[in-house]
């Protein structure tokens, strides 16, 4: 699948932005149907990775897709390309959002989710980037729609983020402060996990202090 958008360039001018995503993986379950989750990848990594780790969980009634992101130019890097769900500029709590390519990802996953069965409950998680991806689709969910104004169209029940972040954090709180979106924000479940060793860890403290006060 592929996105299109357009960005301001440096310039002033417009500038068109193609995203090709890779390979979707999916692990059916082995009981009753009752979740569907798209787990989605960290840095560098692909969907066949995990998928093959998430076949292994004793969780039989849980369907897991697993995309892959597009690869893509990394600023961090230095422009050296790598599968990422968006770029990365710096990693500070006062880089930029690339808000285009959080909600290219954002859409996508919530794309996959949207041939599922309606009775089926619908989650989104992932590993470091896609930790963040995942939470950032937890912010449109509870906002009603992208940071581009398009409404977003799933009904998520759960988010799980392992080892990630959360973007767009200092605008959350103006988000969620309507009355409909603070009753989604109530209501939906949020697992969020990480390792002891994570040396990113301070970065993760502040922005959840700065968000939840």
């Amino acid at each position: 699948m592929s996105f299109t958008g357009s960005s301001v360039g440096p310039g002033g001018g417009t500038v068109r932005r193609a995203l090709e995503f890779g390979r979707t993986y999916v692990v059916r379950p082995k009981g009753r149907h009752q979740a569907t989750i798209v787990w989605l990848h960290g840095l560098g990594d692909n969907g066949s990775s995990w998928s093959q780790l998430l076949e292994t969980l004793p969780l039989p009634n849980i369907k897991w897709i697993c995309p892959t992101a597009p690869t893509q130019p990394i600023t961090v890097f230095g422009g050296f390309p790598s599968t990422a769900w968006f770029d990365v500029g710096d990693i500070s709590e006062d880089a930029a959002d690339d808000i285009e390519g959080l909600d290219a990802a954002a859409a996508h996953a919530a794309n996959l989710l949207s041939t599922e069965p309606a009775d089926i409950k619908l989650g989104v998680g992932g590993f470091s980037m896609g930790a963040a991806t995942s939470l950032y689709s937890a912010t449109c969910f509870t906002h009603g729609k992208y940071e581009n104004g398009n409404p977003y169209p799933a009904k998520l029940s759960a988010v799980v983020g392992l080892s990630g972040w959360l973007p767009c954090s200092k605008t959350l709180k103006n988000k969620i402060g309507q009355d409909e979106a603070a009753r989604r924000a109530a209501s939906l479940p949020i697992l969020l996990c990480h390792g002891k060793g994570l040396v990113t860890i301070p970065f993760l403290r502040r922005w959840t202090r700065s968000v939840l006060g």
